[in-house]
């Protein structure tokens, strides 16, 4: 009873934060993980000006010199310096790399990875439950804050943390469709993580939410519109927490959530590091 008390007051608070909510997303916080990224592009990027304009790394007054180059591409003076400065920020972020590889997750979840989508597969006394999620626009951006308190935080780089939508599909034996599961991580200031704790008898708060409810053709990418789709917005509380907990018999729980996390926020990072290693030898036409 507790537990679907606890649901209907979260659904309520983020239906009437939805409607209230200011047009930039809140930061989600960034659970228990301690790792810290020390990203000087992006710290760059928020060290500019009050009129919020990007900093340019390179400033040059005049035409920059080029250089002849077996490859036939154009080379500058500014080539040579974007790429010094990509060398050093690799060797930061390898150093502040986390794991070198993927965090493995419980449950027997077994992973398969495209690039920066990767898929969790279990099977559970004959159903078959795969959850995708795509590391892409996962890190939720950084809102401005007030003069002192960026002064007070100069020292302390913030947590950067991947928190990505995912799709969970249940597959029964015999059935025409899969029942599919839109889910996110609110990021509004209702969010209440885990690591908060809870006193004697009370229920701990879900850390991710259901947007949408369909059936959908097995594996499909894409969701047919033809398909009826439950939006959660306007959903009666018991119905949403008969959904979750559908999703919590099937392993997909808070427990779930956060290593999911863990494992995104990993991925994320590896991500980056390829791409800044692609982008150096782009540079250097190697």
């Amino acid at each position: 009873m507790l537990k679907s008390v606890s649901r209907a007051v979260q659904l309520a608070a983020r239906l009437s934060s939805r409607s209230s909510a200011p047009s930039a997303p809140a930061i989600r916080p960034a659970l228990h993980l301690s790792r810290t990224f020390t990203r000087s592009i992006w710290s760059l990027s928020n060290s500019g000006p009050a009129s919020g304009s990007r900093p340019r790394l390179l400033t040059a007054t005049r035409a920059l010199p080029t250089v002849s180059c077996g490859c036939g591409s154009l080379h500058t003076e500014g080539d040579k310096a974007f790429a010094e400065f990509l060398t050093d920020e690799i060797k930061e972020e390898k150093k502040i790399q986390k794991n070198t590889s993927l965090p493995k997750m419980s449950g027997g979840w077994e992973l398969e990875l495209n690039g920066t989508e990767a898929k969790l597969v279990r099977s559970v006394s004959g159903e078959k439950v795969t959850i995708t999620f795509n590391v892409n626009n996962s890190i939720p951006p950084q809102l401005e804050e007030e003069p002192e308190q960026t002064q007070k935080g100069q020292e302390e780089e913030p947590d950067i943390v991947s928190t990505p939508n995912f799709v969970v599909e249940v597959i029964k034996q015999g059935a025409k469709n899969s029942l599919a599961f839109d889910c996110h991580f609110p990021e509004d200031e209702h969010f209440v993580p885990e690591q908060t704790g809870h006193g004697e008898g009370e229920e701990e708060s879900d850390i991710f939410a259901i947007r949408e409810v369909s059936f959908q053709p097995e594996g499909d990418v894409d969701w047919k519109e033809t398909s009826y789709t439950l939006n959660t917005d306007s959903l009666d509380w018991a119905l949403y927490d008969h959904l979750m907990d559908f999703l919590a018999d099937r392993g997909v729980d808070n427990t779930f959530a956060d290593e999911l996390i863990e494992l995104s926020t990993a991925l994320e990072h590896q991500e980056y590091i390829k791409f800044l290693e692609e982008l150096s030898t782009f540079v250097k036409c190697k």
